[in-house]
């Protein structure tokens, strides 16, 4: 009888059909629904054994999950909380009208937090815990553009003056200013979370609530209520982010994560799905990746219909309306609803007959009615072993009118005519006269007012205000440089690489008695690659459920050990999941209140090209840690080829403001370089992080240098290495394992032609051009002043001759301090695709070997008069040096 799945079947037997449900009805009515869904669970698992094929159905009805019947009263008083919320819809209005008002072009959104006034407010009310006793609370994403609303609560709260609302987007008039979107980095005691970049919400929150997980099974904060809440558009969820990681929070049973997805159906441009339901599809794709979904897609005045509807016919109408037609009907007028709606069957237009064409216009969306609402967060709290998704039907521009309620310019509106706004203040309620109306000026009741204190009794009673942030004293002390003694004492000849001399500064500091604990080490599937396995016996694989199954190299001392209190986590292939993590733990200090040192290691080439707006978005965060580029390099990763051979990571590293970058070479300067991040962003709660390349190149490493000077290594430059004899005529700048081709370089200059040359090592070409522009610009500002002098200009005074600046990264990287150096430099670095070679002939090919730099340093003394010319055309002979091939950078 079952021809195809998902295909409407023929029924050939209506009388049986009849009797299976009456039987079905009977077990509902007198067992519960309960009940039912046991038997039909079992009659599933008896047809498939039996060979069935049972259509797959991931979808319920149009309709709310929770039924009225289930419902629970609304616990808050409804007009008292309608009035606050009519407050702040205006305020929220007032701010960005009024701005665009008196700086055109300001822009703003209005529609979104229209949208989503209702949503945010039952949390405020209800849900929202600051915090739990002494612990912290719950912690919340919002919803990008809702930002005026957030402002607007916090207006009628009186954390924030008028003059901050009349500085909205206006951060630079030496007044308050209020961000444009939540930046934690402009308004450092208000927002915690960056979201404006829409998608990264999304993938933040899951990993936020993995973390918090993490937190709690290893002891280091208590167990307590506290939520997730992510405040999400069905728009920003086709953004990969948004759901790449959905079975992650299943899998891991998050159910301290709750998603509101605010349906509006409206994109920035237009329809979300004009031709198809939204809801329905991300329905769909949340409960198949094991999420608890609750759908609110129809207010109160639905639910008298819906029970008189015997035939299912109105489901039946609800569930085959596309979007694009749901949005005209908010956009029409009663009459259009009821002849286009219900007027497709005869039976639905009796259903509504005793409705007038403004009743049936007002027939709410779910969304917009705190008591859905209400009930839906309630079941989210309640569920155990799983995350929540609320869909929520919303309508765009809410209350906007024909200003843009429903309209598809919705999203660009921000500006309001005079009649506009007086049907705004109307339709709300506002009490301000027509003169300040028609300003847009900003309405605060009484402090001692009913609303005031409404407001005001609620958030005491969830344990304070929010959104706030709040930043502890450091409790955490950089260990000496000398603890980290092994680094400093080299290889001792053995043959090591950067990425293994990074493992052992990690594995010494996760061993600290007092950092141990707080270091969080994160790792995309590659621990192997890095020479990691031992930490997996030593410190445990963070599982949420432990181990379950006994693995198969457990009689192997390096087995892999996962465990509830493991300390690394394993992210599997997910640099974007892995930098969630590291951005959890990296803002742990504010959002926990206990400060975390997070070590991310990853492929280079998946770290800024991948995954850069989330290293942005840590930025803006003021997320502290160390990301860490393993097998770095262009030439230096030999054999893989042109997608994983990275030649510009810290050319991208470079645009983010707060990244200190680092290339080093040797085990010295990376524990040098670590120390001092400790000290600096937790000691000393400097809002930084840093980056360092890591290499898979092995070879000895050295110690440090007696007369070593720190600050050379990490303000960007240090000699390591001068001339055997005589003063040098060349100066010779290396980084990572290029320093030893430098080193090589130097030898063959003294040996083959008798010039003398010193090697640099250049640990930070960024950090010494930040250092140089801040400089020449307190220079250019201070004329009457002595000028002052880069360090890089202090490190080479006295080293005369021209630069030869060899790099495994674009030439670019070391062109950043080209201006402080006139004329002296000629740069050698990996412009252009990589190949799959060894390091030998990659190097070759990019003209960054020992050879090239002799060449170039050759080429450029006779230039300068400073050596024979046919002497230096003759040496490209000698050392197999093509001058007539084509450029690496085209080819």
């Amino acid at each position: 009888m079952h021809q195809k799945l998902n295909e409407r079947v023929v029924d050939s037997d209506p009388l049986q059909t009849a009797e299976w449900v009456e039987s079905l009805d009977q077990v509902i009515d007198e067992a519960g629904p309960d009940r039912a869904a046991y038997l039909l669970d079992q009659l599933s698992d008896r047809a498939r054994a039996n060979g069935v094929e049972l259509p797959i159905h991931l979808n319920t009805p149009y309709v709310n999950t929770i039924r009225p019947e289930a419902e629970v009263p609304y616990p808050g008083d409804r007009a008292m909380e309608r009035r606050i919320k009519s407050l702040i819809r205006w305020n929220a209005m007032a701010m960005v009208v009024r701005q665009n008002k008196y700086d055109p072009g300001i822009g703003g959104h209005i529609s979104t937090y229209a949208s989503l006034a209702t949503l945010l407010e039952v949390g405020f009310n209800h849900f929202f815990h600051a915090s739990y006793g002494d612990q912290r609370g719950d912690l919340i994403y919002f919803q990008d553009h809702a930002s005026p609303g957030v402002y607007g609560r916090a207006f009628l709260e009186g954390r924030l003056s008028e003059e901050h609302l009349k500085n909205f987007r206006h951060e630079l008039r030496g007044h308050p200013g209020l961000s444009s979107y939540p930046h934690p980095w402009l308004m450092p005691d208000f927002w915690s979370f960056p979201t404006v970049s829409m998608g990264l919400a999304s993938i933040n929150a899951i990993y936020q609530a993995r973390f918090m997980r993490y937190l709690e099974n290893r002891g280091i904060i208590a167990r307590t209520p506290r939520h997730i809440w992510a405040f999400l558009g069905d728009g920003e969820m086709d953004e990969p982010e948004s759901m790449g990681s959905l079975t992650l929070a299943s899998r891991e049973k998050l159910d301290n994560l709750i998603f509101v997805i605010n349906c509006n159906l409206q994109r920035l441009d237009g329809p979300v799905r004009g031709n198809g339901k939204v809801i329905q599809e991300l329905e769909a794709a949340f409960r198949g990746a094991g999420w608890n979904v609750v759908k609110v897609i129809w207010g109160g005045d639905w639910d008298p219909l819906l029970a008189r509807d015997t035939t299912g016919l109105l489901q039946k109408r609800m569930a085959e309306v596309v979007d694009g037609e749901f949005q005209t009907y908010v956009t029409k007028s009663g009459a259009y609803v009821r002849q286009h709606f219900f007027g497709k069957y005869p039976e639905l237009l009796d259903l509504v007959a005793q409705l007038s064409d403004e009743e049936v216009f007002k027939l709410r969306r779910g969304g917009h009615d705190p008591r859905k609402v209400y009930n839906a967060y309630k079941a989210a709290m309640e569920i155990t072993g799983q995350p929540t998704v609320i869909l929520a039907q919303t309508v765009k521009g809410y209350g906007l009118g024909e200003a843009g309620e429903g309209r598809n310019i919705s999203h660009q509106q921000k500006k309001l005519n005079e009649q506009e706004i007086a049907l705004f203040r109307s339709r709300f309620e506002i009490p301000i006269p027509d003169e300040a109306a028609r300003n847009a000026a900003f309405y605060r009741p009484p402090s001692d007012s009913p609303e005031i204190s409404y407001m005001h009794e609620r958030r005491r009673q969830l344990g304070g205000y929010m959104p706030t942030r709040k930043v502890p004293a450091s409790s955490i002390v950089a260990p000496p440089l000398e603890y980290l003694k092994e680094s400093l004492e080299g290889s001792s000849g053995r043959e090591v690489s950067s990425t293994m001399a990074m493992v052992r500064v990690l594995t010494m500091l996760l061993k600290h008695p007092q950092l141990g604990t707080r270091v969080v080490p994160i790792i995309p599937d590659e621990a192997r690659t890095f020479g990691m396995e031992s930490l997996f016996r030593q410190f445990g694989i963070y599982a949420s459920q432990g181990q379950l199954y006994k693995p198969h190299d457990a009689d192997m001392f390096l087995y892999y050990k996962e465990s509830n209190d493991g300390q690394i986590l394993e992210e599997g292939i997910t640099e974007a999941g892995s930098m969630a993590s590291f951005t959890s733990a990296g803002t742990a200090y504010a959002n926990y209140g206990v400060e975390m040192i997070p070590f991310f290691i990853y492929y280079s080439m998946f770290g800024f090209q991948r995954v850069g707006d989330l290293i942005w978005a840590f930025g803006d965060a003021r997320g502290k840690g160390f990301l860490c580029g393993g097998t770095a390099g262009r030439t230096t990763l030999a054999g893989e080829g042109l997608q994983h051979q990275d030649g510009h990571s810290i050319l991208l590293s470079s645009t983010s403001p707060t990244c200190a970058t680092y290339d080093p070479a040797y085990a010295y300067e990376i524990a040098i370089i670590v120390q001092d991040g400790i000290r600096r962003m937790y000691q000393n709660q400097e809002d930084l992080f840093y980056y360092l390349t890591l290499y898979n190149e092995n070879y000895p490493m050295p110690a440090m240098p007696k007369d070593l000077n720190p600050e050379g290594v990490l303000k960007g430059i240090y000699r390591f290495q001068a001339a055997a004899k005589g003063k040098a005529a060349v100066q010779l700048f290396g980084s990572g394992p290029i320093l030893n081709e430098a080193l090589r370089a130097q030898q063959i200059l003294a040996d083959k032609y008798d010039v003398a040359a010193d090697v640099w090592s250049v640990t930070s070409y960024n950090e010494l051009r930040r250092e140089a522009s801040s400089v020449e610009r307190w220079n250019r500002l201070h004329p009457d002043q002595p000028e002052k002098i880069p360090y890089v200009a202090k490190a080479l005074e006295g080293a005369d001759g021209p630069i030869i600046a060899a790099t495994d990264y674009m030439k670019v990287v070391a062109d950043q301090i080209a201006p402080w150096l006139p004329g002296r430099m000629e740069t050698l670095g990996t412009d252009g695709f990589g190949r799959s070679e060894n390091r030998e002939y990659l190097r070759k090919h990019f003209e960054i070997n020992a050879e090239s730099i002799v060449t170039a340093a050759l080429s450029r003394l006779a230039r300068d008069g400073k050596f024979d010319a046919g002497k230096a055309a003759a040496a490209f002979i000698d050392l197999g040096v093509d001058t007539e091939k084509t450029d690496p950078a085209r080819a």
